[in-house]
């Protein structure tokens, strides 16, 4: 006979067990988390190690994963569900991570390997391993006739907001010296004494009130003739007028140029910076009678062997015209519109203040102003095809930086909106614009989300609306038309400069 004690005893064992089940879950997820946190930080490692040993870059559906902390990289495994409809598994990334590590004869090259998991997921695993799947998809990485262990000097010519980016964005991917090395910069002179004039201007590219804190070190040298930016010696030269520098002074030979100061858009102005020691000019803004380049879009049109002074368009066209090369190649588009709610920009005034431009006296911090854009006469330089067709407006808004392009566009076939986004997600994985547009399919995505976004839009797929007879389709896309457009010169620049490196996207 079994006494009230002994079974008061294994009841109560019974509560433990059970409190102890309701606590599992809890420290189980902990255990989960810390688990992902090491792989992350043993992929951060692979990457780290390829990127400086081989120069090789590894991203993550065009996310970068060097001097990010380990929750980014387990966050960015989550963007997967947005191409192939489920997060991609960490384990996965870090097989193919050290498969492509392992590839000896790799040459220097740029790989997702995002695009890799996702292949590997959706193929019916026709490999036996992933070490022979990875193997297989980057066999054309494995030819050296691809290498491309050739660099090109750059020089940039004004220091504001994109030259600042510009500068930022060469020096976090000048690796072991290989496709673009920053040698100078060229500002006008404005303070009496040259150390404390770079002092101010260097302070500015380390720490961005948009963009944060620049991740590296900057030292002046005592003259404030040259900065040392991350192992990088580069000169700072104080010239009021491009005929004034001879830059073979400095040791540039061959050297690319890139303008942003927008003084000159001609190619006779631009002809100026022709100088000893450069070679090519880019210009960052919109061209008068240069050839607006998208790259992505149009880049062929240029050869870069035979001709020397390029135009990179504005923020805008770069934004606009990928989705709507997407759109006039699947559905043909017979008219639209194009509205850009856009950031205001130091062409503004703080406060009211005479300004030459309607409008643009008032203060932009506190109005919304409706002022004019070449955007749509733009789209038709890249897209000749479109000529006549596009109409375009913009609104300045109260924020610092990222833009809001909203495409109205009529089209020549009938669609639907699932196929509309099955479209524009396809181009975001497959194909020459997977650089230049993101998909986001988040209910919760507003303009700071887009801050430092590499590509040159992202689209917003829960805004898309269609008509009821499927012949016109709104499209929203976001754009930091600061960073965004930068990395699209840096691409651009790549180009001429015909540093590209073997890609598998």
């Amino acid at each position: 006979m079994i006494s009230f004690g002994i079974v008061n005893f294994f009841l109560n064992f019974a509560k433990i067990f059970e409190m102890a089940d309701h606590q599992n879950p809890v420290d189980q997820a902990l255990v989960d988390w810390r688990d992902k946190e090491k792989k992350a930080l043993e992929l951060s490692k692979i990457v780290g190690d390829l990127r400086f040993d081989k120069s090789i870059e590894l991203i993550l559906y065009r996310r970068e994963l060097m001097d990010i902390r380990p929750s980014q990289i387990i966050s960015y495994h989550l963007v997967a569900k947005n191409y192939i409809d489920k997060p991609i598994a960490l384990d996965l990334t870090l097989d193919i991570a050290k498969a492509i590590k392992n590839l000896e004869d790799l040459v220097p090259s740029r790989i997702d390997i995002g695009t890799l998991a996702s292949q590997w997921e959706t193929e019916n695993h026709n490999h036996q391993t992933i070490q022979e799947f990875v193997h297989e998809k980057l066999k054309a990485g494995l030819d050296k006739s691809h290498a491309n262990s050739s660099y090109r000097d750059v020089v940039l010519y004004g220091f504001g907001r994109i030259g600042r980016l510009v500068a930022r964005r060469i020096i976090s991917t000048t690796g072991a010296g290989e496709q673009l090395r920053l040698r100078a910069i060229v500002v006008r002179p404005s303070m009496k004494v040259p150390y404390e004039e770079v002092i101010k201007r260097l302070a500015l590219l380390e720490s961005d009130s948009i963009h944060g804190e620049f991740p590296g070190t900057v030292e002046v040298a005592e003259d404030g003739s040259y900065a040392v930016i991350n192992g990088s010696r580069i000169d700072i030269i104080f010239a009021s007028d491009p005929s004034q520098i001879d830059y073979t002074h400095y040791g540039i030979q061959n050297a690319l140029l890139i303008d942003n100061t927008g003084m000159w858009d001609t190619k006779e102005k631009l002809s100026a910076h022709l100088r000893p020691g450069i070679s090519q000019v880019i210009l960052t803004a919109p061209g008068k009678d240069i050839p607006n380049i998208v790259v992505g879009v149009n880049q062929d049109i240029v050869q870069p062997g035979q001709e020397n002074i390029f135009c990179a368009a504005s923020c805008t066209t770069n934004a606009i015209v990928p989705i709507i090369q997407v759109m006039n190649q699947e559905y043909g588009i017979e008219k639209g519109h194009i509205e850009t709610v856009h950031a205001y920009t130091s062409d503004q005034n703080l406060l009211d203040n005479f300004h030459k431009k309607p409008r643009r006296g008032r203060g932009a911090p506190i109005n919304m102003v409706i002022t004019s854009t070449g955007a749509a006469s733009a789209v038709a330089k890249v897209l000749p095809e479109l000529k006549g067709k596009l109409t375009g407006n913009a609104v300045r808004v109260p924020v610092p930086n990222v833009s809001l392009a909203i495409l109205n566009l009529t089209l020549a076939k009938a669609s639907s909106l699932e196929e509309v986004l099955k479209t524009m997600r396809t181009a975001c994985l497959h194909g020459p614009l997977v650089e230049q547009i993101q998909y986001s399919s988040s209910t919760e995505y507003v303009s700071s989300n887009a801050v430092g976004t590499t590509v040159a839009s992202v689209f917003d797929a829960p805004s898309t609306i269609m008509s009821a007879d499927g012949k016109t389709v709104t499209i929203y896309a976001w754009y930091d038309n600061e960073y965004g457009y930068t990395c699209q010169v840096v691409r651009l620049a790549k180009y001429v400069a015909q540093v590209r490196r073997f890609t598998y996207y």
